[in-house]
């Protein structure tokens, strides 16, 4: 019997009704301000951090999944062939080996062993691969080597561009706590309501040793022949996996103690820094923290089995 998650009047049914076939790597949730409103507003950290501050979103939208491999693989020929450079190639999961072709076993794990600055570089890959506007450039020039480091720090985000980036902060935490109701409270998981537990709708230290195919956490086990597809475990309140668990994640901003705006502006974070925020939580016991307002710092050149990102977009 799979798991059933209330909430409120809506019931939530994690069913292996999803054929690998019909999975799509990238599947974006939209998230707009209430009807008459001219953004989303919520306060970021809200019972976790010690200093907390207003948040104010326009529409923006969130992919359902970590990326995966197999995603990042085929952006990532596709962009070689035309100029791009990664400094990392990636990897299948926390097992795979890196910068091969993705398997047949393990191509929906989420990619990890590569930095910020692949990640961000990689974003206008996709962009262009599917005909967007990039986001991400530094003196005029779109930003496709992620070695050059020292444009990458100091990138600049075309914010009325429509291709794919790094979510903010605020949205990060945003789209992890959405419920139909409201917001989860920042103590808790994704998806970690009613009687549901931690564990219950994440892979962390104490349920997993590895990474795993994205959108299985709180998958009933499979049968020792049975493998587990895509999006058979439980979603958050907004119908995103993975927002606690799996690997963390990137988001765009450099770490800083939280800035205070002005009523309607997009909070993006100090202009410069010595670390960028990374999100949720995830299967290592590196990643210890596991509450939906926590936040970790990583030097933006460090890559590890327990980091990967999500793509997001404004609309």
């Amino acid at each position: 019997m799979k798991k059933l998650l209330a909430l409120g009047a809506t019931v939530f049914v994690a069913a292996s009704l999803f054929a690998q076939s019909n999975f799509s790597s990238i599947d974006m949730v939209e998230f707009k301000p209430a009807r008459g409103a001219n953004y989303i507003q919520y306060t970021i950290g809200e019972g976790v951090e010690n200093i907390t501050a207003e948040r104010y979103l326009t529409s923006f939208a969130m992919n359902r999944y970590e990326t995966t491999y197999e995603l990042w693989y085929s952006v990532r020929i596709w962009a070689e062939a035309r100029g791009y450079i990664f400094e990392n190639l990636g990897q299948e999961g926390s097992r795979g080996i890196v910068g091969k072709e993705p398997s047949s076993a393990g191509k929906y794990q989420p990619v990890t062993k590569i930095s910020w600055y692949d990640a961000m570089v990689w974003c206008n890959a996709l962009s262009e691969k599917n005909g967007l506007k990039p986001c991400y450039s530094f003196g005029g020039k779109i930003l496709r080597d992620s070695g050059d480091t020292i444009s990458c720090d100091l990138a600049e985000c075309d914010w009325n561009a429509n291709g794919y980036r790094l979510p903010t902060e605020a949205e990060w935490e945003y789209a992890a706590r959405k419920t139909n109701r409201g917001l989860q409270t920042a103590d808790s998981c994704s998806g970690e309501i009613g009687t549901l537990t931690a564990e219950d709708v994440a892979w962390l230290s104490d349920n997993a040793n590895g990474t795993h195919t994205v959108g299985t956490a709180g998958a009933d086990s499979p049968l020792e022949d049975e493998p587990v597809y895509p999006a058979t475990g439980i979603a958050n309140g907004a119908g995103l996996f993975d927002m606690s668990g799996n690997v963390i994640e990137y988001c765009w901003d450099w770490f800083k103690e939280y800035n205070v705006v002005k009523k309607g502006q997009r909070a993006t974070g100090p202009v410069m820094g010595e670390s960028r925020v990374a999100r949720g939580a995830g299967w290592s016991e590196e990643t210890f923290f596991t509450y939906l307002g926590d936040r970790y710092a990583y030097d933006p050149n460090e890559a590890y089995t327990y980091q990967g990102f999500r793509i997001a977009r404004g609309l």
